[in-house]
């Protein structure tokens, strides 16, 4: 009773049905919670207005049940029921790998954490993302550096679209798509009203930057028109930002050959931030500056993510793009998956839609040979219990035989095709004894009968009983063969099971590790979905296994006592006929 009490459990567990709040709309089967954590990012106050990276993987969302180019994804606030901005970075539902900007209203720092809500799943859906209306209107440049773009566009509403670019595209940058200097190039962005930064607004630039080495007088922002240039660079190991005169130099070494996010801030300072924090200012009040833009000039590294914003945002709103977006950040976390069935979901339905393309090749392969080890354990069993049926009928009639030890025997049926003779027909026809004992007699009455019409007596000599004994073996051989036939597919089933189930897992962790490591979003609700679906793999392998070792198990002994019995046969039936028609 026990396991029994403990199997119901484990199923409960498996298929509880976790409760979820209202659904935003029904035509979109999918969704899943989306937290972003002001506290981890170490924010103090709220944060109006911000765009946050989604990283989307195999390891924390199906691509299966969304389009295969995103465009029924949305987004909606904490309420389920105000959509949100979003745009589309990057969506590869092959390698299912997905960068997504959401705007989000405000991301609050303490607890409970801002959340929103990923919709996916609607067939009718077309595209709604809105590219410029992501950002705000402070914003006046975003350059995201995508593939076969040269030179970039600007993704904000400034509309200020590089005019050239020397650099290189990065394909394996920080997120997604990046940019890369050799010293020698550089990013020339026109003068337009949207690039004219003064006191009343402020300054931003922020960018994800990876420096080769040291750098001789690189150049990140450069502006030369109007009362004073403004300019954010880096000398040596410290970045700086200049008004004018005016220079504030960063405290903190910038490392080499990895990723940092770089912030410059002036209004009525100016500020460095490295990393989300503070590493120097300057008392220092930002003078009109505009003109034609420079950026990268004695820049040799890797530029990412570069933005530009017509205000001095604050310390929060910094930090917490640094924290946000950053390789390996745990403020955004994808949590499971739910269905739109009710307001429900279950464990086992958030696994099933967690496997990936590679694992349910491995478990189709595995459901093929689960459906053959069980049409074999069926068709066997059948097979063995009608054999064991017809042997105790003939073996009950076969003891009562005196003498004469043909009177069982029945002809066969007259032979066709290639001229051999068919199986013994008749009572015992399903009997693997009786056809041993067919085969015996057949040997007997042949001998017999050519005995006769030489005219020699009807006695077998030693050597006769030796060949008919020999003919009787290899009946014997070929009954055992029947019975054993189709057994091999079990023991497949027993051994291929469980290593195709290994071999899914181990890929289906490779993937999602590849995935999180491409993605940069490592926690453990990122890394938790993918394994969990990637042991799926391993569970269908023991699905395979189990039921077949028990079942080759069950049988091998039912098939060893039919040819135990075959066997004592064959020596009792070689007996009688040397005792009885022997000289």
């Amino acid at each position: 009773m026990r396991p029994i009490v403990l199997a119901l459990l484990g199923a409960a567990f498996l298929f509880n049905a976790l409760p979820s709040s209202a659904w935003w709309n029904a035509e979109w089967a999918n969704r899943t919670k989306i937290v972003i954590n002001g506290g981890t990012a170490g924010i103090s106050a709220p944060v109006p207005s911000v765009p946050v990276l989604v990283r989307l993987h195999t390891g924390n969302f199906s691509f299966l049940d969304a389009k295969a180019d995103g465009s029924d994804v949305r987004f909606v606030a904490g309420d389920d029921k105000t959509p949100l901005k979003h745009h589309v970075e990057m969506w590869d539902g092959t390698n299912e790998l997905a960068l997504v900007w959401v705007q989000v209203p405000a991301v609050e720092p303490g607890s409970p954490p801002t959340e929103i809500w990923l919709y996916s799943g609607s067939e009718k859906a077309a595209s709604t993302e809105d590219v410029k209306g992501t950002w705000d209107a402070a914003q006046v440049a975003v350059y995201e550096f995508k593939a076969g773009e040269s030179p970039p566009t600007d993704m904000s509403a400034g509309g200020n679209n590089a005019s050239a670019f020397t650099a290189a595209l990065s394909a394996q940058s920080l997120i997604g798509v990046g940019a890369k200097f050799s010293g020698s190039t550089k990013l020339t962005l026109p003068a337009s009203p949207s690039l004219a930064f003064g006191p009343d607004g402020g300054f931003t630039y922020s960018a994800w930057i990876k420096i080769a080495g040291p750098q001789q007088s690189a150049v990140l922002f450069s502006q030369s028109e109007g009362a004073a240039p403004l300019a954010v660079g880096i000398n040596g190991l410290r970045p700086y930002i200049s008004s004018g005169k005016s220079t504030s130099v960063g405290s903190t070494d910038i490392l080499v050959g990895q990723w940092h996010h770089l912030a410059a801030t002036a209004k009525d300072k100016l500020t460095l931030y490295l990393d989300g924090q503070e590493a120097g200012s300057s008392i220092a009040a930002l003078s009109e500056s505009k003109g034609p833009v420079e950026i990268g000039a004695n820049f040799n590294g890797e530029l990412d993510q570069l933005t530009l914003a017509n205000v001095a945002r604050s310390a929060d709103w910094l930090r917490l793009a640094a924290k946000a977006q950053g390789d390996g950040g745990t403020v955004v976390t994808v949590g499971q998956a739910e269905t739109n069935d009710g307001g429900h979901t279950s464990y086992f339905s958030i696994l099933m839609r967690a496997v990936t393309l590679d694992g349910w090749v491995i478990i189709g392969i595995l459901l093929v040979m689960m459906v053959i080890s069980f049409a074999v354990m069926v068709g066997k069993t059948i097979f063995v219990a009608r054999t064991e049926r017809a042997n105790q009928a003939f073996f009950s009639k076969f003891r009562r035989l005196s003498d004469d030890l043909t009177q069982l025997y029945q002809p066969r049926p007259a032979a066709t095709g290639k001229g051999k003779s068919r199986a013994p027909r008749g009572e015992f026809a399903g009997s693997s004894v009786y056809r041993i004992y067919h085969v015996g007699v057949d040997e007997l009455t042949g001998r017999f009968k050519a005995y006769k019409e030489r005219g020699q007596a009807l006695t077998l000599s030693s050597q006769s009983i030796g060949a008919i004994k020999a003919t009787i073996d290899a009946g014997l051989i070929r009954e055992t063969h029947r019975l054993n036939s189709q057994m091999v597919l079990l023991t497949i089933a027993i051994s291929g099971g469980p290593f195709l189930g290994l071999l899914g897992t181990v890929v289906g962790v490779m993937i999602t590790f590849a995935a999180i490591a491409a993605a940069g979003d490592v926690n453990v609700n990122s890394i938790a979905p993918g394994i969990a679906a990637a042991l799926v793999a391993t569970v269908a392998g023991l699905g395979v296994a189990i039921p077949a070792l028990f079942g080759y198990n069950y049988l091998a002994s039912r098939i060893k006592n039919i040819t135990t019995d075959m066997q004592v046969f064959a020596d009792e039936l070689i007996t009688r006929f040397a005792e009885n028609y022997s000289t």
